[in-house]
């Protein structure tokens, strides 16, 4: 409903009030009528008024003392006021109505067609003002609930960042729960394979070491996905030779395509330059999946890895993965399915094949990640191909890796020979574990049960290298890193080659392990293996 704009008019002659109702009638507006100044006083503090027309002439209070109380009041400062008089109009007294704040002098007698004429200026400015007012006051409106909405989405990140860190905490908790004790197990297993056995106590020990192999592949799988979905998973871009990048991944693989009777085969294109630079533990997990699933689905003939070049559709370079075989194939109505987190092809699949179905998600979102796409090609009964993409970078020269010699892993050749080495572990089983797989590499090892008694003995004998777990009690592995680390600068000592054991090395914990000068990880559960291929790496003395 609109609210008609109101006009005070002022005169102690009531029928010129008459008069003046009579000619403004001709607007859509409200007239207030007063008899002398203290009445228009009185309605300007009971009214909202667009104008007021005020006579000059009048007893007790006339028109300019009128006007003067008028401007004193904080919601008449601004009203527009025209005078009208009969008696004052000469140029003296227009000037001081003009002094006192009126817009306009009007004399009597009063022509309607130019008093309606001003009138209608001032209703005018009086509309535009509201208007004006109006949108000010949706604006605060719209802001209010702006802010509310900012406030609102600020609680809400707030609360999404607290439920990822909790997130983060309890999938590094349980990382390190589930992991420790399959160390002992996995890590036991291995060591056992190196003693006297019967042939029935070896087809045990097989048993044992595939089911934690797969456990342990389930365990990944999961946490992985965990890690990607809540952006802590890193992408580590550094120099690396694509040749030998693959053929350690059919080296790991090889034996269970052997297994099944099915060969392996690798194919890399003389395009693609010998050294690259990006993620290669990210692009070997991806290729570790594909191959994984592939050696799954195929009974007979082979399985295929293929590095070629290519370009995307604006010419830029790109690396093209393909592993390809010549397995059961996928039905075109499932290939959508397959990249969606716990999604198989076909309803039976994990009850026949197994795993989780996280494969292909996991392999997805760490192509993204590197800025990359994947997909497959497949024909039902007659194999597939699932391919990936992402940039052909190279490194610069200061980056270029350095030319590395064939490893050699002979007992007599291992990096751990004659190493002493400080270990921090708190568990029982991990302390056998891990002291058994150096031992049995050549090295003298050192316990201590959390990161003070690891102190305590780095200041009383000299060490080669110190393997640290991140968990434990009185102090943790990166308190005890970073003491080391102050006592080295402060006494000048050489620097000691620190690596970690961690059940879980999410974005946060690498980051921090990276600031107090960790040099290397070693992921829980480990075999001899991966201990000697890390030492090769950092080198101790």
């Amino acid at each position: 409903m609109t609210i008609k704009p109101k006009i005070l008019i002022v005169d102690d002659q009531y029928p010129n009030l008459l008069v003046l109702e009579k000619i403004l009638g001709y607007f859509d507006a409200e007239c207030i009528k007063a008899k002398n100044g203290q009445e228009a006083i009185d309605q300007t503090q009971q009214h909202e008024l667009a104008l007021a027309i005020l006579d000059v002439q009048m007893p007790d209070m006339d028109g300019f003392e009128t006007l003067k109380h008028i401007r004193e009041q904080e919601n008449t400062r601004y009203l527009p006021v025209i005078f009208i008089s009969a008696i004052f109009q000469e140029e003296e007294y227009v000037l001081k109505g003009i002094q006192e704040g009126a817009v306009d002098f009007i004399y009597k007698p009063i022509q309607p067609q130019i008093l309606r004429g001003k009138v209608q200026v001032f209703l005018d400015l009086y509309e535009q003002q509201k208007r004006v007012e109006k949108l000010f006051e949706e604006q605060k409106a719209i802001n209010r609930e702006l802010e509310e909405i900012k406030a609102k989405e600020t609680r809400a990140r707030q609360k999404a960042e607290e439920a990822t860190k909790s997130k983060s905490r309890f999938l590094a908790n349980m990382s390190h729960e589930i992991r420790t004790p399959l160390n002992g197990i996995l890590g036991m297993t291995d060591i056992m394979k190196d003693t006297s056995l019967t042939n029935e106590q070896k087809e045990y020990l097989d048993t044992i070491s595939s089911s934690g192999d797969s456990l342990l592949e389930i365990i990944n799988d999961v946490l992985d996905f965990s890690k990607i979905e809540s952006s802590q998973m890193a992408i580590d871009k550094h120099p690396f030779q694509l040749e030998k990048e693959i053929l350690e991944l059919k080296k790991i693989l090889y034996h269970k395509a052997e297994q099944k009777g099915i060969e392996l085969k690798t194919s890399i294109s003389e395009e693609i330059p010998a050294n690259l630079f990006g993620d290669s533990s990210r692009i070997r997990q991806i290729l570790t999946n594909l191959v994984n699933n592939a050696v799954k689905f195929t009974h007979e003939g082979y399985v295929k890895i293929s590095v070629s070049k290519t370009h995307d559709k604006f010419d830029n370079p790109l690396l093209l993965y393909e592993v390809t075989d010549t397995g059961i194939g996928i039905q075109q109505e499932n290939l959508d399915k397959l990249f969606h987190e716990f999604s198989q092809a076909e309803i039976d699949t994990s009850k026949k094949y197994g795993g989780t179905g996280l494969g292909l998600a996991i392999s997805k979102m760490l192509a993204e990640a590197m800025e990359g796409e994947i997909g497959v090609k497949s024909i039902y009964g007659n194999g597939s191909t699932f391919w990936f993409t992402l940039p052909l970078e190279e490194p610069s020269k200061k980056d270029q890796p350095e030319a590395t010699k064939e490893q050699d892993n002979s007992p007599e050749n291992k990096k751990a020979q004659n190493l002493k080495i400080l270990l921090a572990e708190d568990n029982k089983i991990n302390q056998k574990v891990t002291g058994a797989v150096l031992k049995k590499m050549g090295a003298e090892v050192t316990l201590a049960e959390n990161g003070k008694i690891a102190i305590e003995k780095y200041q009383q004998e000299k060490f080669n290298l110190f393997i640290a777990d991140l968990q434990m009690p009185v102090m943790d592995g990166i308190e005890a890193i970073e003491k080391i680390r102050e006592i080295e600068k402060k006494e000048n000592y050489p620097h000691l080659p620190i690596v970690v054991m961690t059940a879980s090395i999410t974005s946060d914990i690498k980051e921090k392990c990276e600031q107090v000068g960790v040099d290397g990880f070693l992921d829980k559960p480990f075999k001899s293996t991966d201990v000697d291929n890390l030492l090769q790496k950092i080198n101790p003395g």
